[in-house]
């Protein structure tokens, strides 16, 4: 229904930043709750950040929480993960998925591929 394309990673020093993005088409984009999760090798996928429809309301992991920050822009059918002070453990592939507002990844029905994320040390 709703298609999902990353964009913005690549290779950053510890302490650094970076800003990914996640561009919808195909769909209603306001209509949908957002979220970030990302995945290292050996690991499980994990909840990052979620935003709701309207940008009204976030949830972030307790591990990014201070650091990085969601946002959308409804008009640009676009959400964002502006990520600060960047770690090594941060380096996973970043998918940012479209469905109903949560931690879980259960609760997103559409999924982007990706974007790779790497934090030097």
């Amino acid at each position: 229904q709703v298609q999902l394309v990353e964009s913005g990673g690549g290779l950053v020093q510890a302490g650094g930043s970076l800003r990914v993005s996640c561009a919808a088409s195909g769909g209603t984009f306001k209509y949908y709750d957002m979220g970030w999760f990302r995945q290292a090798p050996g690991k499980e996928r994990e909840f990052v950040a979620a935003i709701s429809d309207s940008g009204d309301s976030t949830l972030y992991s307790d591990s990014v929480k201070g650091r990085f920050t969601i946002s959308r822009d409804n008009a640009k059918n676009t959400v964002y993960l502006q990520m600060n002070s960047l770690k090594p453990d941060d380096t996973a592939v970043y998918n940012c998925a479209a469905g109903s507002y949560s931690t879980s990844l259960y609760a997103y029905d559409y999924w982007g591929q990706g974007t790779q994320v790497t934090v030097s040390s």
